[in-house]
């Protein structure tokens, strides 16, 4: 198992909070409950408050995942996502990325928020980060993050076949998603908001942010075969050369390119793959014709109910009376 295998994004059942006295025990529960390789489990055990932040990384990747394809046939839906993960598309490269893209942000930011016991506020030598702690913030711990996840994932190992290399790739395309994000911030303390005293630290950017990179690099994914280096002597990644067409010239994909290695089926019909779009809504004026894969939709009006003529009262009271508007709802035919 990893965030990226063919559980990645699965349901897990969750636990309530543990009295301090259990809490080790209760640790090592939920490391159980994950479906974890043997070495990972072994990691999980030694860490508390992984298995706690594995989870909390699984909603983040569902959850962005989700939002980033709202609008496509393919709309990142748990139904076939065990069989869509054995194959080479371009929504298989966007799992992989997102996954490990949601576990690298939340390890970063389980650290800050002192949840992990092995790490805590980032430590980069160039930010006076104990300053930073003294005054109430706390860097987000990217070095750590990044670190124990290819640890954690066991990428010392470079996959041989075309596949494994892919997937490799494209978990490390997630991981400088997160990287890309990083900014330092500062904050002053001297008198009357002047900058006299100054502390700076290391903070992520919302994982919108990364989501939304990741959506611009699925649109402009490469499709990749495998060639041998002759130089090296070893297979390597190759695409068709940037800016030319003939597919006899090829060019190594850039480290933050999304890869792929077989073209995606339509998403229209249900499949092994997804539920299809049958009864999904759609905007009239966007993208009904190309969700509806040409089927048409239907139009249904109904009564929505909301808040209107709001007036703040004395003190601390909003008083708004009830409006009804009629909306119109588009959906894809059969």
């Amino acid at each position: 198992f990893s965030l990226t295998g063919k559980e990645a994004l699965t349901h897990f059942p969750s636990l309530g909070p543990s009295t301090n006295s259990a809490q080790g025990k209760a640790h090592v529960k939920q490391c159980d409950l994950l479906k974890l390789s043997r070495k990972q489990k072994r990691l999980c055990r030694r860490e508390p408050g992984l298995a706690e932040t594995l989870r909390d990384a699984i909603r983040l990747g569902i959850v962005e995942c989700q939002y980033q394809f709202r609008s496509e046939r393919w709309n990142c839906s748990l139904e076939g996502r065990t069989s869509l993960l054995k194959r080479g598309f371009k929504e298989t490269a966007f799992l992989y990325a997102v996954s490990s893209a949601a576990l690298t942000h939340s390890l970063a930011r389980a650290c800050s928020a002192g949840r992990m016991e092995r790490c805590t506020c980032d430590d980069s030598p160039d930010l006076e980060n104990r300053k930073a702690w003294q005054w109430g913030v706390c860097g987000d711990n990217l070095k750590y993050s990044t670190k124990f996840l290819k640890k954690f994932l066991g990428q010392k190992r470079i996959g041989k076949d075309l596949r494994a290399k892919v997937d490799i790739h494209n978990t490390n395309v997630g991981i400088k998603a997160v990287k890309n994000g990083l900014k330092t911030t500062c904050k002053c303390h001297g008198v009357s908001g002047s900058c006299a005293v100054r502390t700076c630290w290391k903070q992520l950017s919302p994982f919108h942010d990364v989501g939304r990179l990741l959506k611009l690099r699925y649109d402009d994914a490469v499709k990749v075969f495998s060639t041998t280096n002759d130089a090296v002597g070893h297979s390597e990644l190759a695409g068709p050369q940037r800016h030319s067409h003939s597919p006899k010239h090829a060019a190594s994909p850039r480290s933050t390119d999304l890869v792929y290695v077989e073209d995606s089926p339509s998403f229209c019909r249900p499949s092994k793959y997804s539920l299809g779009t049958a009864g999904r809504t759609c905007s009239r004026d966007g993208n009904c014709d190309s969700m509806c894969c040409g089927r048409g939709y239907n139009t249904q009006s109904r009564l929505v109910t909301f808040s209107c003529h709001c007036q703040v009262q004395w003190c601390c009271y909003v008083e708004c009376q009830q409006c009804m508007q009629e909306e119109v709802v588009y959906s894809c035919k059969q």
